[in-house]
């Protein structure tokens, strides 16, 4: 023993030191790399949980939630995805680690489909992604442009014509409510002066949403992309090729009519404008130069970001407004008393010989409340998709970088400690003082999102549910009364 620490002796202390130094170190590293996975089923070699694809739903992704908690883990082949299903969860991944967080996932098709992330909606959190929503917040979803679309007024006045010519009658208002915000978002995008060609983009549309919801293989394994690649990549090719015909020729002629108008020294406060006309207001060849130099003192975009924008309002102003409406109008209708009380309502701040204006919201006290117990129980975006810019910790757990995390909207809205009566479609619950709201700062109601990349638009999806909804409810009163 005496030998054994005279052997030491000669040892210098700072060796001593440095070697305790490595073994903490060492000790740390290996406790980070057993950092676990949040709880999920177990999946198989190579492909995963690739065979629950059927179950990546709202409402699959809930009942998962229920067995193994509000911070779910799945891999679907080469990809981490980690679904969201808690309003705590919630916080921590939107507010606590929002820069972690802000990305948006892309899959193939929809990296091709819109231009390389040219748009708002897929491209990823940075300096052109503040641009892309600045232009939408001034221009695009403005509360000012929406409360100036005339278009608007003049859909619903065709809605309310077409149900009173069918009283008496089964009429489907799901096909009328789509047909309203379909024709309402393509006026408002293009004007009027090219609705002869909204068949034409609606099958470009219809064939875009189609393959952004297609399975492709290359997306979860991409070694395996040859299997249907080819075909797929063919599809992808010719819906852009169709896009870029329909648009270009529709920009060309919104620009041709501003040199008319320039040379005709016509004010532009007197031309009813479009949103390619707003859009076109940013319009520059050398945009895509100026990304790449890191200039960013001017707003400026190419014909590439005035497509992919369009395509976001397009998707984003059409299916989601509808599904709202049309829930809206589902709800009050197994809801006789509720219907009664914004029937009421609309007779005394409005009348019966007019339609809601948007003036007239802000005194809709119960259609108010309505509406936001319809984005309680049925968000029209039910699983909001984020994607993690760099691997982070999560409640203890491990999210690796570059995973899908899907935020369960729908399921929040429905948490049973959060929520009294979840499931019981209860408008007055917001004539309560403290009541959760939708602006992203309360996680128990968040059906646009929350945190940086909160969905914008918010004013104008409210303004067209609000006026969209009210005004065909005094049509409907003999059918529920």
């Amino acid at each position: 023993m005496d030998s054994f620490f005279q052997a030491l002796q000669p040892l210098p202390m700072f060796s001593i030191f440095f070697v305790s130094l490595l073994c903490i170190f060492t000790f740390s590293a290996r406790s980070r790399r057993k950092l676990p996975y949040p709880p999920g089923p177990k999946g198989l070699p190579v492909i995963g949980n690739m065979l629950m694809m059927d179950q990546l739903t709202h409402r699959g992704l809930a009942r998962l939630a229920k067995k193994y908690g509000g911070l779910l883990h799945l891999k679907m082949g080469g990809l981490h995805m980690v679904a969201v299903s808690t309003p705590d969860m919630a916080r921590e991944v939107l507010q606590a680690q929002d820069n972690v967080f802000s990305n948006r996932p892309a899959t193939i098709a929809i990296s091709y489909l819109t231009y390389d992330r040219a748009d708002m909606a897929f491209a990823h959190y940075g300096p052109f992604w503040r641009q892309m929503r600045k232009i939408c917040v001034m221009k695009v979803f403005s509360r000012k442009r929406a409360e100036s679309w005339t278009s608007v007024r003049e859909e619903v006045d065709s809605l309310i014509r077409t149900v009173t010519a069918n009283v008496g009658s089964f009429v489907n208002v799901g096909e009328l409510v789509f047909a309203l915000t379909k024709n309402i978002t393509y006026r408002s995008a293009f004007g009027s002066m090219s609705d002869e060609g909204q068949d034409e983009f609606m099958k470009i549309l219809q064939e875009f949403s189609k393959l952004f919801g297609a399975f492709n293989v290359a997306d979860f394994i991409p070694w395996l992309g040859w299997i249907h690649g080819q075909g797929f990549n063919k599809r992808l090719a010719s819906a852009r090729g169709s896009l870029d015909g329909f648009i270009d020729k529709i920009i060309d002629d919104h620009m041709a009519k501003k040199k008319k108008s320039e040379k005709n020294c016509t004010d532009d406060s007197e031309v009813d404008t479009d949103m390619v006309d707003e859009l076109l207001a940013f319009y520059s060849e050398d945009a895509a130069k100026s990304y790449s130099d890191g200039m960013q003192s001017a707003i400026t975009i190419t014909k590439d970001n005035i497509k992919a924008l369009i395509m976001d309002v397009m998707f984003g102003g059409t299916e989601t407004v509808a599904s709202a409406i049309e829930w809206t109008m589902a709800e009050l209708m197994k809801s006789r008393e509720d219907m009664k009380k914004v029937q009421q309502e609309l007779d005394d701040v409005v009348g019966l010989d007019r339609r809601v204006h948007e003036s007239d919201l802000e005194k809709l006290t119960y259609l108010k409340c309505v509406v936001k117990e319809i984005l309680r129980l049925h968000p029209p975006i039910p699983l909001l998709l984020h994607e993690t810019a760099e691997e982070s910790t999560v409640a203890g757990y491990k999210i690796p970088a570059k995973s899908r995390v899907m935020i369960n909207a729908w399921a929040i809205g429905r948490d049973k400690t959060a929520w009294d009566e979840p499931e019981t479609f209860k408008p007055s619950r917001f004539l309560k003082g403290g009541t959760p709201d939708f602006k992203g700062s309360n996680f128990e109601f968040i059906p646009f999102g929350s945190g940086s990349t909160v969905v914008p638009g918010n004013a104008t999806r409210t303004l067209c549910i609000g006026a969209n909804s009210g005004s065909p409810l005094p049509v409907f009163y003999l059918g529920v009364a």
